[in-house]
Order: structure tokens, then C-alpha cells, then sequence
């Protein structure tokens, strides 16, 4: 696939049954029956989401930003179909919910890197947060 083919815009929606399979390609949402309905609120709810795309609108990578579009930010759900990857379109997809961040004024942006992908990330300007930890809440039953 010719990279030069693919565009990646900041896009209000998209067809959801694209989305779940980008998703599922990388692992993530296996077990979600539902997923498909969940797309939509999930476009919503996102500050920016970015979708890398073939001429022919299949979606072939995407990634998001959650914020209040003031002060902080986080990119997630960063994935490239596993036929495209290499190609640079995960870094254009980075490259472009850096961009709507700052455009808005957002400085302060963040993510939490899969174990071994911070090579990917370094070169696009993120480091690790020394001192810092991701936690995760896993309930009540936790304490």
C-alpha cells in the first residue's frame, strides 16, 4: 500500500464496524459483544480522533484524545492495522492529535505506552515521566 494513498483527518465519526476491527486487530475488545454500539459515544466523547484512511474510506489506523480542551490531554487507543504498519501512518496519526492539541492551546499532553513501544514515541517528542507511576482503578475490593 502506497502511504501517499492514505489520508489521516481528525473526523467527527466513522463507520463503526471499521473502528471495532482496528480495535480488535490489536487485541483489545475480544470479549465486547457490543462493541459496535459503543462507537459512536465513544467519538463523542473524545476531544479529537484522528482516522488514517485509504481512498476508498477503510480505515486503517486511528487514535484519540481525551480532554477538557483547556489544560491537559491524553492520547489512547492508538492502533494501525497490522498490514499497514511501518509505514509512518501511526506517526502521522500522533503527529496530527499533537497538532489539534496545540492548536487549541493544549500544551500538556500525555499517553501510557504499551511495554515496548516507547522507541515509537520518543522521536515524536514524548518521554517517560520519571517519578510518575499509571495506576488503574480495579474497585472497592482493593483496599
Amino acid at each position: 500500500m502506497n502511504t501517499e494513498d492514505i489520508t489521516v483527518s481528525v473526523v467527527p465519526a466513522w463507520d463503526a464496524e471499521q473502528i471495532v476491527a482496528l480495535y480488535r486487530s490489536a487485541g483489545w475488545w475480544e470479549e465486547m459483544s457490543d462493541a459496535v454500539t459503543v462507537i459512536p459515544a465513544l467519538f463523542d466523547g473524545s476531544f479529537a480522533v484522528a482516522v488514517a484512511y485509504t481512498r476508498d474510506n477503510r480505515a486503517v489506523g486511528m487514535g484519540r484524545v481525551l480532554s477538557d480542551g483547556v489544560s491537559d490531554a491524553y492520547i489512547q487507543d492508538v492502533v494501525v492495522d497490522p498490514a499497514c504498519r511501518g509505514q509512518g501512518i501511526g506517526k502521522r496519526i500522533i503527529q496530527l492529535l499533537v497538532d489539534t492539541c496545540r492548536q487549541a492551546g493544549i500544551t500538556w499532553i500525555a499517553l501510557i505506552a504499551e511495554p515496548g513501544t516507547h522507541t515509537f514515541y520518543a522521536p515524536l517528542g514524548f518521554t517517560v515521566m520519571e517519578d510518575y507511576l499509571p495506576m488503574k482503578y480495579e474497585g472497592d475490593d482493593k483496599q
